[in-house]
């Protein structure tokens, strides 16, 4: 006689049940809070610094839900994880737990969103989607070794870059990866200095390197290579040798692009002068084609240097080369130069201004007085392109003491990233250095006037000399902490941008030049000696009142 009581107990709570679940289906249901890693964040809200490799999204609703009526498709995330994920309720039944199944990639953008509609017994009124960026993870990518392997392993590796990807026919130094039969003049400078690094460290024999940059003397020096005046163009197809346009008006002679190729080429006429029979001959050719640029001619008959001239376009781009910038070395070699010669006067007026800003600066920045150029300093480029030969160490003139300036520019810029004022991610004493680079979607100098939150690893290295310290600090964390992101076949790729998460995938041929250059003027002066024993050269520098 009991039973009936029990049944009916039994059929009262199986319809309590039922009309809970009916209430349930028929409630509109909200959400109250979500956290992710125990971080609030409202919909359509962004978390940073997130740990990857464990991530728990906590939502309470309004009221409890019904568990079993949760429907795993409407909660997913973004960047491959889809519905990759495990979750539980809590005991109250009102807060639901999602977590990855596996762990995140670091410093990576996801999106979670958990969609309005039937769901959980109810209809949820209210969805939401928020992004949450994982935060990088310091651990190193490679196994640390020593400094000193580390600066060589960079070099090697920046080295293949100028030997194994230059151009087949000519062995001049392509523009950028994917750049086909462009080549580039100035790059192609920075690259035989490269082929002097690489004989030193002994990536390639004496014999390979004098073969190499002999097929490079050989191809400048025909008559079918474009030159304008003795001058040749910015970019050139490296199997014909002929101009091709770097902007509407630019294609002609670049002198600029010539001075830093010419640069090179004197530290390899020095390097082999007293070599064999063929090195002496690769050598007098070098000197013939030093001697056929008619620098006075780009004066356009006055007391400057202009970059550009066009047998279609004349002299219309109208830019002379007046300082501080990276343009010294051409002021510098058209002094020097045997028989196409400048006068001091071309380089007071034109390239110094006569002391005017923004040849002189003196101003104060971070408590560094900053001798020459813009205020901050400029893109770094300005302290690394001419200076992969002159060697800045005792090098004065009328208006600067030269090791003073480019350390002071490097020292700013290390100071600006870490002041970062208009707060980009990552900026610190280990990740900075602004040049000009490859930005999203383009190219850009990059500056503290003209800050994009781009960094360039060729920025902070090529400093080295200059920051031996903040560089090296900056080398290391590029290589063990982001190394999985930017490094490379050829090495480090040419910038990042750790704001937006995106990392470039290229390499350019003037920013990887400076990395195993200035690694090894830092190292051993190499090509600061070559470069500066030059006589033409010391003769140039005394003409317009520098010491060294």
């Amino acid at each position: 006689m009991r039973i009936i009581p029990v049944l009916l107990i039994l059929l009262l709570l199986l319809a309590a049940c039922r009309k809970e679940k009916e209430r349930l289906a028929d409630s509109d249901i909200f959400i109250d809070s979500v956290t992710i890693n125990n971080h609030t964040v409202s919909h359509q809200g962004s978390v940073d610094d997130i740990d990857f490799r464990k991530v728990s999204i906590k939502i309470t609703f309004d009221q409890p839900v019904d568990t079993a009526g949760f429907k795993k498709a409407r909660a997913f995330f973004t960047q491959g994880l889809d519905t990759a994920y495990k979750y539980r309720f809590t005991t109250d039944e009102n807060t639901i737990i999602i977590e990855p199944v596996s762990s995140l990639r670091s410093l990576t953008l996801y999106r979670f969103l958990l969609d309005v509609g039937p769901n959980m017994g109810g209809f949820l009124k209210e969805g939401v989607a928020f992004n949450f960026i994982t935060k990088l993870d310091s651990t190193p990518k490679f196994p640390v070794i020593s400094d000193d392997s580390l600066l060589t392993l960079v070099q090697h590796r920046t080295f293949r870059y100028f030997w194994d990807y230059a151009h087949p026919v000519s062995g001049m130094a392509r523009e950028r990866i994917g750049s086909g039969d462009m080549v580039t003049t100035g790059g192609s400078g920075f690259g035989v200095m490269a082929i002097l690094t690489g004989i030193e460290r002994n990536f390639i024999s004496r014999q390979q390197g004098f073969e190499r940059l002999r097929k490079m003397v050989e191809f400048l020096g025909k008559p079918s290579t474009s030159r304008f005046h003795g001058a040749f163009p910015h970019w050139m197809n490296g199997s014909t040798g002929k101009a091709e346009s770097f902007s509407l008006k630019d294609n002609g002679g670049d002198l600029v692009e010539t001075a830093f190729l010419i640069q090179g080429l004197l530290a390899v006429r020095e390097y082999f002068r007293n070599g064999s029979s063929a090195e002496k001959a690769m050598c007098s050719a070098i000197t013939r084609i030093w001697h056929n640029v008619e620098w006075d001619w780009y004066r356009n008959n006055q007391n400057k240097l202009f970059c550009h001239w066009s047998p279609e376009f004349g002299w219309e781009m109208n830019m002379p080369v007046a300082g501080w910038n990276e343009g010294l070395i051409a002021y510098v070699l058209a002094a020097s130069s045997p028989t196409h010669s400048i006068t001091k006067e071309v380089y007071d007026e034109g390239w110094a201004r006569n002391g005017n800003y923004p040849m002189r600066n003196g101003e104060l920045f971070f408590n560094i007085r900053l001798p020459l150029g813009e205020d901050y300093g400029g893109p770094l480029y300005f302290a690394h392109y001419s200076f992969l030969g002159l060697d800045p160490r005792n090098l004065r003139d009328d208006y600067a003491y030269y090791l003073e300036q480019n350390t002071a520019h490097s020292l700013i810029n290390y100071n600006y990233c870490i002041d970062n004022p208009l707060g980009f991610r990552g900026y610190g004493e280990l990740c900075w250095g602004l040049t000009a680079s490859d930005i999203q979607g383009g190219y850009s100098a990059s500056s503290p006037l003209n800050d994009m939150g781009v960094i360039a690893p060729t920025a902070a290295i090529s400093s080295i000399p200059y920051t031996p310290v903040e560089s090296m600090r900056a080398l290391r964390f590029y290589y063990y902490v982001l190394g999985d992101r930017v490094w490379g076949e050829f090495g480090f790729f040419d910038s990042f941008n750790l704001t937006s998460l995106w990392f470039s995938d290229t390499y350019l041929a003037i920013d990887e030049g400076p990395i195993i250059s200035m690694i090894e003027n830092y190292r051993t002066g190499l090509l600061w000696n070559l470069f500066m024993s030059a006589p033409e050269v010391r003769n140039g520098l005394l003409k317009l009142g520098f010491t060294y």
